[in-house]
């Protein structure tokens, strides 16, 4: 399943990946807040794709033998397109990050997100 949300991110699929979470899925973000529901997780998405381009590169899952938990490992390879509220003026900065991930699982859905790359080590690649 993480193969598939993951393949789909890249792609651009947003339909997909809304397709693999749970109604109600829990999003934390990185050093941030949660969020609740397909619907924040969309509008997270919509900021996240007006304000950067991102693909997901050497993507390792690791997931526990009932299938309930799991993490990623990967590397995110971004443009920082737009200004996000709160962050420094975008100017088209080009970035490589580490980040993780970490899931919860339940009856084929994604349950919960958390998310979490080093912020400082970003805002010192984008000039901050």
């Amino acid at each position: 399943m993480l193969d598939t949300y993951y393949q789909a991110f890249n792609n651009g699929d947003r339909e997909t990946m809304f397709s693999l979470l749970s109604p109600d899925v829990i999003h934390d973000l990185n050093q941030g807040g949660r969020e609740t529901g397909i619907d924040a997780f969309r509008a997270f998405m919509d900021r996240m794709d007006r304000c950067y381009e991102e693909t997901l590169e050497d993507i390792m899952i690791l997931t526990n033998e009932d299938g309930t938990r799991a993490s990623a490992e990967f590397n995110v390879r971004g443009r920082y397109l737009c200004t996000d509220e709160g962050l420094p003026e975008a100017t088209g900065q080009l970035y490589l990050i580490p980040a993780g991930a970490f899931f919860n699982l339940h009856d084929g859905k994604i349950t919960r997100i958390t998310m979490y790359y080093n912020l400082q080590q970003w805002l010192e690649q984008i000039g901050a």
